[in-house]
């Protein structure tokens, strides 16, 4: 092998960086949750370890929904990782339910309310009385997706996210099927995003912001993680935005995904 072909068989620093990023990654979901079922475990089982004054519960509270969402950076780091590998999972599953569970489960770490899942006029009862107002077209409420499953959920979980974060009062989603794919519109009523700043905010560890107009902020992997994801299930992710007027980005996927060949890293033994 001459000098020259050895060189190109020599793995990067940034190769061997991403790969002590994912260990360290994979190494934290551990801890992680031995500290949210511990939290869980105190505040639900009182009379077993004894009861708590309101300061403490309140205390309690605030940890765990910091630990869910230390968990939540922690799984959306993880599929991004699977996605750029090429690594999916795909099942059928219920589009409605799927949607439903996330948006309880968001308004939920926001520790808004109980969250009912009843079904109105194809809205969900509950959600407005919270300034979030949900539309599915019945026939894709009742559809299946073929889909990874795992993966919608943290893109829709990190759009809805964005969404409550810089709403001033309602967010809207419309969901609904056109050519075979799956659309979903959320729209904020925030400060909006200037049109030359819409490639900025999908990109990692960046954060729009032009002072007191406008602030997207966040740990900059949310919006970024989604498009890359969404893009890895043959889909994409478009905004239309201006300053001061609000936000609506559009999901789009197809509703069966192409199976993509499983790479070796993929494969479990």
């Amino acid at each position: 092998m001459t000098p020259d072909k050895a060189k190109q068989t020599v793995p990067s620093e940034s190769f061997f960086r991403e790969i002590q990023i994912e260990f360290l990654i994979h190494e934290l979901k551990g801890p992680v949750s031995v500290i949210e079922t511990a939290l869980k475990t105190l505040l639900e089982k009182q009379e077993k370890f004894g009861p708590l004054s309101s300061k403490q519960e309140r205390t309690l509270q605030r940890a765990l929904k910091n630990a869910k969402k230390t968990r939540e950076m922690i799984n959306d780091l993880l599929e991004i990782g699977r996605s750029e590998a090429g690594c999916f999972l795909c099942c059928r599953f219920h589009l409605g339910k799927a949607i439903r569970d996330v948006l309880m489960e968001e308004l939920e770490t926001l520790t808004i309310g109980t969250i009912s899942s009843e079904k109105s006029n194809g809205q969900i009862q509950d959600l407005e009385t919270h300034g979030v107002f949900l539309i599915i077209e019945p026939q894709t409420a009742r559809s299946e997706m073929l889909q990874d499953e795992t993966k919608f959920r943290q893109i829709f979980g990190n759009l809805i996210k964005n969404a409550l974060r810089h709403r001033k009062n309602r967010i809207d989603i419309r969901v609904f099927q056109e050519n075979n794919q799956l659309v979903v519109d959320v729209s904020d009523d925030g400060p909006g995003v200037n049109p030359e700043d819409h490639e900025l905010i999908f990109k990692r560890y960046v954060q729009a912001n032009q002072g007191a107009t406008l602030e997207r902020n966040g740990h900059g992997l949310g919006l970024a993680g989604a498009l890359i994801m969404a893009r890895s299930l043959g889909g994409d992710i478009r905004l239309k935005s201006e300053a001061g007027k609000g936000a609506t980005f559009r999901l789009i996927l197809p509703m069966t995904m192409e199976q993509p060949k499983i790479p070796d890293e993929c494969t479990i033994p």
